[in-house]
């Protein structure tokens, strides 16, 4: 009776350890890269959408993107939400967050330019136009802050000053006059590309307001969490010429130089 429980002691053993070795020796499954969380101005969402995907294709690197104004994002940056890039509508929120040391300046590139154009509902005719309503973004937002300069320098800010109707980013504004809600709008040129609820109206010139560029950069995060340098590759490839040859496929200019 001992050796029968001696010998089924020495199987079980025996098995145990042929299980170890078999699992040691099967092959793992690699474990995904964590998602890259791109914080991103809203007149960016198509042609971002469109660069993450090529980007994961080629790459397997997910990125997670959140949109809003560039004001919102910035000021939820220097609170400590958890992104691990921010492509700014404007130079200034860029400059604001480098200021507060929570941005790779080094890494820092311009990705693309804009024009500002003045919108109607497409559902309207082409004569005449109604001044009564002018949504525009608030001007703590990059769209906003542009807009606000050209009516100024285009001596019309007194008077349209009293009838706006003030939007929490270009987005909010391009959809007011969309849903014939406002009969004017404000908004960069790429926004009224990619509603057709909309008509240009006019463009304003280029020299009535301050260049419109796109800075994008690693942020350095509080929590100590993210990867920076999968931050900085794909930040490479927006810069690069896949990534700019997405930008120009939705009406996007080349950055200045």
């Amino acid at each position: 009776m001992a050796k029968a429980e001696a010998g089924i002691g020495r199987r079980n053993g025996l098995l145990l350890l042929a299980a170890t070795v078999l699992a040691a020796c099967s092959p793992r499954r690699p474990v995904a890269p964590s998602p890259i969380d791109l914080f991103a101005a809203a007149s960016l969402r198509e042609v971002l959408d469109a660069a993450v995907a090529d980007y994961r294709q080629r790459s397997g690197q997910a990125v997670r993107a959140t949109y809003a104004g560039s004001a919102q994002l910035a000021r939820q940056i220097a609170q400590g939400a958890p992104a691990d890039l921010f492509v700014s509508a404007d130079e200034a929120w860029m400059d604001w967050l480098d200021q507060r040391g929570l941005i790779e300046a080094s890494a820092r590139r311009d990705l693309a330019a804009n024009r500002l154009v003045l919108i109607a509902p497409a559902s309207t005719s082409g004569a005449g136009v109604d001044l009564t309503v002018l949504a525009m973004a608030d001007a703590a937002v990059p769209a906003g802050r542009y807009g606000q300069q050209a009516l100024l320098r285009l001596n019309l800010w007194s008077g349209v000053s009293h009838r706006l109707a003030p939007a929490a980013d270009v987005r909010a504004a391009l959809s007011l006059v969309a849903r014939a809600e406002a009969p004017l709008g404000v908004v960069y040129a790429t926004d009224a590309r990619v509603e057709p609820r909309v008509r240009v109206v006019a463009s304003f010139p280029a020299t009535s307001h301050a260049p419109i560029v796109y800075p994008g950069a690693p942020v350095r995060r509080r929590d100590g969490a993210g990867d920076p340098e999968a931050a900085r590759a794909f930040l490479a490839f927006l810069a690069g010429a896949e990534g700019q040859t997405r930008f120009r496929r939705f009406g996007f200019s080349p950055a200045p130089v």
